[in-house]
C-alpha cells in the first residue's frame, strides 16, 4: 500500500450526520495516524488482521491497521463487552478497508483509538 497516494472514501457518506461530517474530507491513512496522536480523527486503510484477546483485561478485539501485524502502525481496540453489538463482527473485518473514528492516542511505537461505538467504524471503498 503506497502512503502517499491519493485515497477515496465513497462509504463514509453515512458520516454526514454525524458530528464527524467534518472528519469525512480529511481522512487519515492509517500509516500516518501517528502523527495526529492527541487529535480526534478518521483513520482509515485495510484490515490486516484481528485479535480477540480473550486473556486480556477487558477482552479486547484488535483491528490492526498500516502494515502486517506485528508490524503494523494503527489498532483500533474494540472493548469486550461492545463486541455483540458490531455488525459485522470485528473478525469479519479482517481484509476489508474501514475508517475508524476517535480520539487518536499512542500505543507503544503505534497510534490506536479506542472504539466506543459500532458508529465508529464504517466501511470503506479506498481508491
Amino acid at each position: 500500500m503506497k502512503s502517499n497516494r491519493k485515497l477515496l472514501f465513497l462509504a463514509v457518506a453515512a458520516l454526514a450526520a454525524a458530528p464527524f461530517a467534518s472528519l469525512a474530507q480529511e481522512a487519515i491513512p492509517a500509516e500516518q495516524a501517528i502523527r495526529f496522536v492527541g487529535k480526534e480523527g478518521m483513520v482509515c486503510g485495510k484490515v490486516e488482521k484481528t485479535r480477540y484477546a480473550q486473556n486480556t483485561e477487558g477482552e479486547p478485539t484488535f483491528l490492526y491497521m498500516g502494515g502486517t501485524f506485528p508490524r503494523h502502525t494503527f489498532s483500533a481496540r474494540i472493548p469486550g463487552d461492545q463486541r455483540d453489538k458490531f455488525r459485522p463482527a470485528p473478525e469479519e473485518l479482517e481484509g476489508r478497508d474501514v475508517c475508524v473514528i476517535g480520539l487518536i492516542k499512542r500505543d507503544a511505537s503505534r497510534a490506536e483509538i479506542a472504539v466506543t461505538s459500532p458508529a465508529n467504524i464504517k466501511l470503506a471503498t479506498i481508491k
